[in-house]
């Protein structure tokens, strides 16, 4: 069991872009949600409350849309403070500046996470124009404050072979942090058709651009977050399953059922955003230490899982349910891009 349990918290869904990729408007354009000053408190003490049943660490990654966009956004980061809780900001570049950062920084917040999907063209195309290069500028501003940078690339077919170059434009621009997952298919533009062998051949070059990187002193952490470079690393001889494993026990991958909950706008509480229809209740309405033991149950059946029930690497890996979710429909199928043969 991990220190620390991480809410996702979506606290509005307004918005400068219409992402081609967003699960928000995926489904056409609509009315924005925020959350009141109210429902913010009271989702905020009901986070704390499960947190001291569980004995865990809150660490809220506040989102939107994007949160700076919300009227009572610092009033919320002032209470962050006042209570002495860690937190994470995942927004847009648009509304960033010195002053902006610095004073994100001296309420508490850690770490900045901007979006780069492509080169230019690309990332313009899916995002918005101008976007690209005012993302690139705008880790300085993040950089100058004292808050770590975050440079995040959702992966599709659309911009596989612009992934490397994407790293090169991170290191360059003085990114602290890199790492990408891959796009849900959740009814958006983009194909996400990627081949295992496409995927795999993606996770050699970009381990070749990361050693590099790392050999010759650069700065930036390479955040190896999508869980199939488990099965990478285990291929390649960096991942060992060591010799004191329990059996039964849960070590690594997908946090859904273990430490994360998303929580949106309106109140409802997924157990991932990226996980089409995983609804488990309400922030506003259910005690979320009583929907963890209840609802959450059906998302931490790892033997149902149709091809990592059988793999050596399921305590470690187990792919990305919210990809299988989104191309096959279940929760528990097989990850279309995981090449590893199981008997």
């Amino acid at each position: 069991m991990k220190q620390y349990f991480s809410f996702q918290w979506h606290i509005t869904d307004e918005c400068d872009q219409r992402c081609r990729h967003c699960y928000i408007y995926s489904g056409g354009d609509k009315k924005p949600n925020s959350m009141t000053w109210r429902q913010i408190e009271d989702t905020f003490y009901n986070c704390l409350d499960f947190c001291e049943v569980y004995g865990r660490l809150p660490y809220f990654y506040l989102t939107g849309g994007d949160p700076i966009l919300h009227p009572d956004f610092w009033r919320l980061l002032e209470l962050l403070k006042e209570q002495s809780v860690r937190f994470t900001i995942m927004g847009n570049p648009f509304h960033l500046n010195d002053r902006i950062c610095g004073r994100m920084r001296d309420l508490g917040c850690e770490k900045y996470q901007l979006s780069i999907d492509g080169l230019r063209e690309t990332h313009d195309w899916l995002r918005k124009k101008g976007s690209f290069d005012c993302t690139l500028e705008k880790i300085g501003c993040i950089n100058r404050s004292g808050m770590r940078s975050a440079i995040m690339t959702t992966v599709s077919k659309a911009n596989l072979s612009e992934v490397p170059e994407i790293i090169d434009a991170a290191v360059e621009a003085g990114a602290d942090i890199f790492a990408f997952s891959r796009y849900v298919p959740s009814g958006g533009e983009l194909d996400a058709s990627m081949t295992p062998h496409e995927y795999r051949e993606l996770l050699e070059i970009c381990d070749k651009k990361f050693t590099e990187y790392e050999a010759n002193g650069c700065r930036t952490y390479f955040s190896k977050k999508d869980h199939l470079w488990t099965l990478y690393e285990y291929e390649t001889g960096k991942f060992k399953i060591p010799a004191d494993t329990v059996e039964g026990v849960i070590y690594g991958g997908c946090n859904c059922g273990n430490c994360h909950l998303t929580i949106l706008p309106n109140g409802d509480v997924y157990a991932c955003r990226r996980v089409a229809g995983s609804r488990v209740g309400s922030a506003l309405t259910d005690r979320l230490a009583d929907i963890w033991v209840c609802e959450m149950e059906r998302y931490r059946d790892y033997e149902k899982f149709a091809k990592c029930s059988r793999c050596e690497l399921k305590p470690w890996c187990r792919g990305c349910p919210a990809v299988a979710k989104g191309t096959n429909g279940d929760f528990y199928a097989a990850d279309p891009q995981c090449w590893k043969e199981v008997g």
